[in-house]
């Protein structure tokens, strides 16, 4: 019987010991800084490393917690981190909430570590980081990626990944992040030339879209569609498609750079103008290179707002005071059209950014009606009507003078 109340008492001071821990680290506040990020810890959990989306606290000798400035980014890796808890190189999910995540600690090197002064990268390793890509790729992960700083190795060179916020939000069918960081430390070549002898037909698939950069862009052929059709484009040049509507086609041309090749002259000219002439604009995309009928801009890494608010069961407010930041900059810029469609609105790690201008000069438009649509579609309108009064009075007043109705079908009526 004594020795029954010993392990009850035992048993008790283990919950006590775990409930301190857990309101401790929920004392942790993290915020997203000008620059940085803003920690403030006042428990004795050690921090052990931060990034551009939380910090890592150590709680023990195997877990730590990850504190997120974004909530939706703690659920975005929780999610992630579900999926993925049946694959070997995934950390081990113990507790989440609102805006942490409880997980496995690695009391290891690093891959960047781990590879210093490495004049090739071990065989054993290619092989480790090959399986790690077919697993994830095989899991329908969007982000068949990992930098070096994202992977530790542990006893018998077994690998860990971390940070997998992104797994289902952003598209690198092949491993950008990962080629980028052995390039850096000259290990590139000796990778490649491995995964062309052990994997010959992924080696071949990545060197299709590595290859992509040579492309001649300015010779990719796009055609008008006709009236309320999207552009024609050539098979040929089909793999390197990203998207396309009425005006144009976008390819992606190297890791960070795409394409617009229009169908007409004339709505290459009219976007040029919109894009160069408001480039100081936060949410316009980055020019590098204009012709007669094509635009070379940054590539976006992201999904589009429409996809990312299908996921959300509310809309934030942070949602809200971008795209009426968005919409009132194009208005004190001088913009005719006042509209953000959410499939015209890429999410990225710098904020939202708006694509398509063609008609931004052109049309009047005083009110975003499309944006309108799209939100009571997603069933946000109301949300977001209500935000705007609060944060802006005037713009709220200006958009619902006149009534904002829709027809059965979802579209927003003068």
């Amino acid at each position: 019987m004594r020795k029954f109340h010993g392990i009850k008492k035992k048993k008790e001071k283990k919950n006590q010991i775990n409930k301190t821990m857990v309101k401790d680290f929920k004392a942790i506040k993290v915020i997203k800084g000008e620059k940085t990020l803003e920690i403030h810890n006042p428990t004795h959990y050690p921090l052990v490393g931060s990034g551009s989306q939380g910090a890592v606290f150590q709680l023990s000798e195997d877990k730590c917690v990850k504190i997120y400035a974004n909530p939706e980014q703690a659920t975005m890796e929780a999610e992630a981190l579900k999926a993925g808890q049946l694959l070997s190189f995934f950390p081990r999910l113990y507790d989440y909430g609102e805006n942490f995540v409880v997980m496995e600690y690695f009391n290891a090197p690093t891959l960047k570590e781990y590879l210093k002064n490495s004049t090739h990268i071990p065989e054993s390793i290619v092989k480790r980081l090959l399986a790690i890509l077919k697993e994830l790729k095989k899991a329908k992960f969007t982000m068949v990626d990992a930098p070096l700083r994202h992977i530790f190795v542990l006893e018998n060179e077994e690998l860990k990944v971390i940070d997998h916020v992104n797994a289902f939000k952003r598209n690198h069918p092949i491993p950008l992040k990962l080629l980028r960081d052995l390039n850096i430390i000259l290990l590139k070549d000796s990778f490649l030339s491995q995964v062309k002898k052990l994997e010959p037909t992924m080696f071949r698939e990545w060197g299709k879209f590595l290859n992509i950069k040579k492309v001649d862009y300015q010779n990719l052929a796009v055609s008008s569609g006709g009236s309320g059709e999207a552009v024609k484009v050539d098979h040929a040049n089909a793999h390197l498609l990203i998207g396309k509507g009425h005006q144009g086609a976008v390819f992606r041309v190297s890791e960070n750079r795409c394409v617009k090749i229009y169908g007409k002259t004339n709505h290459a000219k009219q976007e040029q103008e919109v894009l160069l002439s408001a480039k100081k604009l936060s949410f316009i995309p980055k020019v590098f290179e204009t012709g007669d009928n094509f635009v070379v801009m940054e590539f976006l890494a992201g999904p589009d707002l429409n996809s990312f608010l299908k996921k959300q069961a509310n809309l934030s407010e942070d949602v809200t005071k971008q795209l009426l930041e968005i919409l009132t900059q194009m208005k004190k810029f001088g913009f005719k059209q006042i509209d953000a469609p959410l499939r015209h609105i890429i999410v990225t790690k710098n904020g939202f950014k708006l694509v398509d201008h063609v008609y931004s000069f052109i049309r009047n438009q005083e009110r975003p009606l499309e944006l309108f649509k799209d939100l009571h579609i997603r069933g946000f309108l109301e949300t977001f009507l209500e935000q705007v009064k609060v944060l802006d009075i005037k713009t709220y007043k200006e958009w619902t003078k006149s009534p904002i109705t829709h027809d059965e079908e979802g579209m927003m009526l003068k």
